[in-house]
């Protein structure tokens, strides 16, 4: 049976969090985003392979959930670590991890204020993770820190005109944001991720798509208000004809991006898959 998740209070290397990261941190802990993270393996394996890892190399994977990035990676032998701010996911990479049979070592951490060494990793990834700090420039400079010089950081964020990053543009319509937030799909950018990292990086990035197959839109719907934090949280936070409504416009967007024309929803949503080189 799945089982909702909850966050237990901070261990020492997690400094106490600001109100947005705290908001946040509840809606990622909310649901159990496993549920939804573990259909996104296909993105780790790929992007591991845009990164060419080799064993023996140490990577760090930021905003890691259920471990997709990190699992790929010590599939390829390399050093793992797992890190976020929601403890149960960690949990739950490491049944994975143990489940396969591979090493792997987590660490509760804020993306925004990683608690390593600078140059600690030949590697850092996040899959659809970092994009979602409130401050995008903290993750990136973090991320540039622990990286080597020469060293790899590996991103996949979506996009703004995807299917994923128009769900969050229609969830935006029913509950507005915290006002002064950029929107996270910046990070499915080029030119965004190309201010945030700077001159101290080389930045080259793809297009691909992440296609989700569920048996029909209506169970994408159930089982994302169930289940993924902010979509939980937004129907939560609405009356019952304002839930309709947004369950409708949910149906409405599927409907658009959906090319299946069985009854089932196969739905391709964009992502940017980057990788820049620490220089």
């Amino acid at each position: 049976m799945l089982k909702q998740i909850t966050c237990p209070p901070a261990g020492n290397t997690l400094a106490p969090l600001d109100p947005i990261k705290t908001r946040q941190q509840a809606a990622w802990s909310s649901g159990n985003y496993a549920v939804i993270g573990s259909t996104l393996q296909i993105v780790g394996e790929m992007l591991c392979e845009a990164m060419d890892v080799r064993a023996g190399q140490r990577l760090l994977d930021v905003a890691a959930g259920n471990g997709n990035a990190a699992l790929a990676a010590a599939r390829r032998f390399c050093v793992v670590t797992a890190s976020d701010y929601v403890q149960p996911l960690l949990d739950l990479a490491m049944a994975r991890a143990a489940a396969d049979g591979l090493t792997l070592e987590t660490r509760i951490a804020d993306a925004e204020a990683l608690p390593f060494a600078d140059a600690s990793f030949d590697l850092v990834t996040s899959t659809f993770g970092a994009m979602f700090t409130p401050r995008h420039e903290k993750p990136a400079q973090e991320m540039l820190r622990v990286c080597r010089k020469g060293g790899k950081i590996g991103l996949a964020n979506w996009t703004p005109d995807g299917f994923i990053g128009q769900l969050f543009v229609t969830i935006g319509r029913h509950v507005a944001p915290p006002p002064g937030l950029a929107s996270p799909a910046l990070w499915g950018t080029c030119e965004h991720l190309e201010q945030l990292f700077g001159a101290g990086a080389k930045v080259t990035a793809e297009r691909r798509d992440f296609v989700f197959r569920y048996r029909s839109s209506a169970q994408f719907i159930e089982i994302f208000r169930a289940w993924y934090g902010p979509v939980l949280k937004a129907f939560e936070a609405l009356p019952p004809d304002g839930q309709g409504k947004l369950h409708s416009d949910l149906a409405e967007l599927i409907a658009r991006f959906n090319r299946a024309e069985d009854g089932t929803m196969v739905v391709p949503s964009s992502y940017l898959q980057a990788v820049i080189i620490k220089i």
